[in-house]
This record gives C-alpha cells, sequence and structure tokens, in this order.
C-alpha cells in the first residue's frame, strides 16, 4: 500500500498475485500425504517389494497418496514417513519386508517415537518374533527424487513472499 499524505492507493501486481494463487492452491491440495510403496513379502514370495529395491519396476504398488491410522482415532489420515521393515523371523530364518507409511500422531507414545527414526533391534510382527531393522524416510516413495518435498515447497513460498514484499519496497 503506498500513501501519499492521506490518501492511500494500493498496488497490485496481478501477475504475481496469480503466481502465488497458483503455488497456494498447488501446494494445499493433495500434496501433504507422501507417496509411499505398499507391499509385503515373506520369504521371497513378492520379488518387487523385496530387497535389491527397483521402484522403476514397481509403480503397481505405489500408494499415491499414502494413507494410514493412528492410534485411538478412527479413519485414516495423511502419512508423514514412509517405512520400510526387514527382517528375519527368529523361528524359521525366513525373510521379511514390509513397505507402507505411518503417521506420526504429534505424541510421545511408542507409536509415534517408532516412525520418528530409524532402529534396529527385535519386535513382533503377527505373533511372531522378528530380528531387523525399520528405516524412515521423509520423501515420496523413499528411494524417489522427482517430487518436490514440502521443505523446497516452504522455501518457494519464501521466495514468492519476500519477492512480493521486495516489490513493494521498491515501488513505495
Amino acid at each position: 500500500m503506498r500513501c501519499i499524505n492521506t490518501a492511500c492507493t494500493l498496488i497490485s501486481f496481478p501477475l504475481l498475485n496469480v503466481t502465488q494463487t497458483v503455488f497456494l492452491i498447488t501446494m494445499f491440495t493433495g500434496h501433504w500425504a507422501l507417496d509411499c510403496f505398499k507391499c509385503i513379502s515373506k520369504a521371497g514370495e513378492y520379488p518387487p517389494c523385496d530387497d535389491p529395491f527397483h521402484n522403476n519396476y514397481t509403480q503397481d504398488i505405489l500408494e499415491s497418496p499414502c494413507w494410514a491410522g493412528r492410534k485411538q482415532r478412527n479413519g485414516v489420515f495423511p502419512a508423514t514417513t514412509c517405512v520400510k521393515l526387514a527382517g528375519t523371523y527368529d523361528d524359521t530364518g525366513e525373510t521379511l519386508v514390509v513397505r507402507g507409511c505411518a503417521v506420526d500422531s504429534g505424541t510421545l507414545t511408542i507409536d509415534t517415537e517408532l516412525v520418528r527414526m530409524s532402529h534396529c533391534g527385535g519386535f513382533y510382527y503377527e505373533d511372531r518374533y522378528v530380528r531387523g531393522c525399520v528405516q524412515n524416510c521423509l520423501d515420496d516413495g523413499c528411494n524417489a527424487a522427482t517430487a518436490v518435498t514440502h521443505i523446497k515447497r516452504f522455501t518457494i513460498l519464501a521466495v514468492i513472499f519476500l519477492s512480493h514484499k521486495w516489490t513493494d519496497y521498491l515501488f513505495r
């Protein structure tokens, strides 16, 4: 806004406003959930899920966007992390690979701590003891590098905001 004496006029830049609007619409419509691969392979019975993992051959198991349940909540919610669980059953030595997604509920409960950090050890899966690792990532497809992440979106938003403020400053 530019004021001369007591009269104020609004300097408008329609192209910049359109750019901001388009960016905000694409940022807030369906882009908050991650795209994650979802599959289970026990004893190597589903090779597309096993390691070594080739995401370019397994687009049919990519859930876009990925939704997951939250403890003590009904329904599903947009995923905040992709998860890979890989290990061996203690009783038979068979391998297990589970790929999916999870939601960080923002609490300090064990389910939230599981999605906040990668770790290795022993755990139960379907009432059987498994030794292995849980790995988490915050990017689409865990290994994908093609999608714009939330951090990049906020950086772009900040640049647009600052450029708008800079043009306001220049045209005062």
